[in-house]
């Protein structure tokens, strides 16, 4: 059986190491917190002590963790992944990182004889679970095709966006175009709410109007009845994201990207205020604002 490292069991991670097992892989976990592995060591997971454990005689590594300090420290550092990487292994890196984390950290893992991926995704917990996320790939075509039996699990579409770095670059322009359009349904209902409009009818628009997407549509109904149980995506995570798209912008964009900028501003409010509750609650802070205003 091939042998896999899965590094991180968030609420993407978890759903996504379980496909591992049901594909019939040998898997080996880690997570800061051994609680969250614990049904998966009941399938058959082997425990891991470190990042550098898991990845022992594993054919392909794969990581999902929440920023750029934790994809190094997991990689990188004393116990990371790489100290026990054989040349040849596929790292293949699901975290949304910066581009020049994803660029700086490719340089390195390829100076150590490693093939890296970086394949952050798009879906929310219920498609890791069921591999049915979508891939957003930045490899080298020769590379992708050694990762393929390792990818297959999550996804059955792949993205192949260009050479690494490509993928982020694309995940990073997705999450900040959804912290836009969470901030925008936010205010816009917030402004709704404080015109008196029919609420139910406001949300009947909004359904059949030009300016749905997925993103609005999920959110909207959730932001008039408040309800934000089950997070799937947290405040803190789109801040992070968010920052990290227009620092890509500022980089390649000669003019200052206001919308990124205002998201980001945006974002860093919801953080203050509940970094680990639901995105959607941005609604909460934008009622404040004008309850403090008056």
């Amino acid at each position: 059986m091939a042998q896999v490292a899965f590094i991180g069991l968030g609420r993407m991670g978890h759903g996504m190491a379980g496909r591992y097992l049901d594909a019939g892989f040998t898997v080996a976990v880690w997570n800061r917190s051994k609680a969250k592995a614990e049904d998966l060591i009941a399938r058959g997971a082997r425990w891991a002590t470190s990042p550098e454990d898991a990845a022992i005689d594993a054919e392909a590594v794969v990581t999902m963790v929440a920023d750029d300090e934790a994809s190094r420290a997991v990689w990188l550092t004393r116990d990371g992944a790489a100290a026990t990487m054989k040349a040849g292994t596929i790292a293949i890196e699901c975290s949304t990182v910066s581009y020049n984390h994803a660029i700086d950290q490719a340089r390195e893992l390829r100076r150590r004889g490693l093939i890296y991926i970086d394949s952050p995704v798009a879906g929310l917990p219920d498609a890791a679970a069921s591999g049915k996320l979508t891939l957003l790939v930045g490899a080298e075509p020769a590379d992708l095709e050694r990762a393929r039996p390792y990818l297959a699990p999550l996804s059955t579409t792949i993205r192949h966006f260009g050479a690494v770095g490509t993928g982020t670059v694309y995940k990073l322009i997705n999450n900040l175009m959804g912290a836009i359009q969470i901030a925008g349904i936010a205010e816009g209902l917030a402004i709704a709410e404080q015109a008196g409009l029919d609420m139910k009818l406001v949300l009947e628009a909004i359904e059949t109007g030009v300016a749905a997407s997925p993103q609005v549509l999920r959110h909207s109904k959730r932001m008039v009845a408040r309800n934000f149980s089950g997070a799937t995506f947290t405040a803190a995570l789109r801040h992070k994201d968010a920052a990290y798209a227009v620092a890509l912008a500022e980089s390649l964009l000669s003019d200052v990207p206001l919308m990124g900028r205002a998201a980001v501003e945006a974002y860093a409010r919801a953080t203050a205020h509940a970094p680990d509750d639901d995105e959607g609650k941005m609604i909460e802070i934008v009622s404040r604002s004008k309850g403090a205003a008056t």
